[in-house]
């Protein structure tokens, strides 16, 4: 008999043990009220429970589909080697990859880490069998190349580079002022120059086409000089009379010096008498030489006497009083000559007595000289007297009139220390 089961009968060939007896009979459920209410109770909490195979297709479809990269990460880390092992493996298979594979890799780094750090993420962007350490081992272990698209991060500048580069952009900027300052203060002083000279040359035009045409020599009023049918009346003071020019002017006679600074400080009264030549009355030839310089920087209320001398042709009648009489004279020639050419100052070949009106040319300049001649024909030249010889002392090489110009008078004006 069974000592477990005494309801049962001993069977043949049983033996006293506790072990069951192997039989074809089932077994029927056990009927005692306590374990049939613990096998419900069970059986209603696991009654909802997916199977397996549910539950792995699940899992499949919980996370997006791993990349090539992903899925050797996900098969080196989940191989039970050490941490060691996996990242010589990783870097062995990153090192066989191309550029483009290579940049690949890097861009799902960057896209998982880009969404492992927003804020409102609240799943990982990789899988979770892509562990940390697998991202540590990729990191050690491989610095990352630029990729071929990815934006260059730029540096994070400390507060001394940027003062260095505020202060040479500073630098740069006021050497580019100082630069712009010297070009505009070069061109300045260029225009000023041009217009300068531009001036000097319309004053210049002015004196030529406005002062000389108009300012007639000698008289203040336009009337012309009206003249008796025997000429003009001898005045008190000796004077050349030029009715074609309108010109009555005086004429200083009695000089002793032919120096330059004598010379111009005479014609400030009048036209000069060469002390060298004859006087009205005598054989030889009377010399007159008068300003011709049209500018107003000339001292002097004669500086237009023979301003329109080179009106004058052959034929024209001009006229010379001396000491109570009055000769007339006859123009047969004129020309143009060279302040070294004295040899105007002489008689001329077949003339008895004649008369040279001498000024500079052109007017306001020392350049050349013009002279006019003029033969007398009134009173008869046989009356006249024979002229003393010149004093030695006297005797010139140039022609005078090499006073101050109307440019050098002009810069003198502007300029007090020449």
């Amino acid at each position: 008999m069974n000592p477990l089961f005494t309801d049962e009968p001993d069977k043949p060939g049983d033996d006293n043990s506790y072990l069951l007896s192997r039989s074809e009979k089932k077994l029927e459920p056990h009927e005692n009220p306590a374990v049939e209410m613990i096998r419900r109770k069970i059986e209603a909490v696991y009654a909802n429970e997916p199977d397996a195979k549910q539950e792995m297709t699940v899992v499949e479809h919980a996370y997006p589909p791993r990349s090539k990269h992903q899925a050797v990460m996900h098969k080196l880390t989940t191989s039970e080697r050490s941490m060691a092992d996996i990242q010589t493996a990783w870097h062995e298979y990153y090192s066989h990859l191309s550029d483009e594979e290579k940049h690949e890799v890097w861009q799902e780094f960057y896209k998982a880490n880009a969404k492992n750090r927003a804020p409102e993420a609240t799943q990982p962007a990789i899988p979770p069998d892509l562990t940390q350490s697998a991202h540590k081992a990729v990191v050690v272990h491989q610095e990352p190349p630029r990729p071929l698209h990815a934006p260059v991060k730029s540096a994070k500048r400390s507060v001394a580079n940027l003062k260095k580069e505020v202060l040479k952009r500073v630098k740069s900027s006021e050497s580019a002022q100082e630069k712009a300052r010297q070009h505009l203060q070069s061109l300045a002083f260029g225009i000023g120059l041009g217009a300068l000279a531009l001036l000097i040359a319309l004053f210049g035009l002015f004196n030529e086409l406005v002062v000389a045409p108009f300012i007639r020599p000698g008289s203040a009023e336009a009337a012309p000089i009206i003249l008796s049918s025997d000429g003009p009346a001898p005045s008190e003071t000796p004077e050349v009379i030029i009715p074609k020019l309108n010109a009555q002017l005086p004429v200083v006679y009695g000089g002793q010096s032919l120096a330059e600074s004598e010379v111009q400080k005479a014609l400030e009264e009048g036209v000069y008498h060469y002390p060298t030549t004859a006087t009205p009355g005598q054989n030889g030839n009377v010399a007159i030489f008068g300003h011709s310089s049209n500018n107003i920087f000339n001292k002097g209320k004669y500086k237009f006497a023979f301003v329109l001398l080179r009106e004058m042709a052959p034929g024209d009648i001009f006229y010379l009083t001396h000491e109570g009489k009055v000769y007339t004279y006859k123009v047969f020639t004129k020309k143009v000559v060279t302040p070294e050419d004295t040899w105007i100052l002489t008689s001329t070949e077949g003339k008895t007595a004649t008369a040279a009106l001498i000024t500079c040319d052109p007017p306001g300049s020392t350049k050349h000289r013009l002279v006019v001649w003029g033969e007398q024909i009134s009173p008869d030249p046989a009356a006249n007297t024979t002229s003393a010889e010149p004093s030695p002392a006297l005797q010139t090489q140039d022609l005078p009139g090499k006073g101050p110009g109307a440019w050098t008078r002009f810069w003198r004006s502007i300029n007090p220390f020449d």
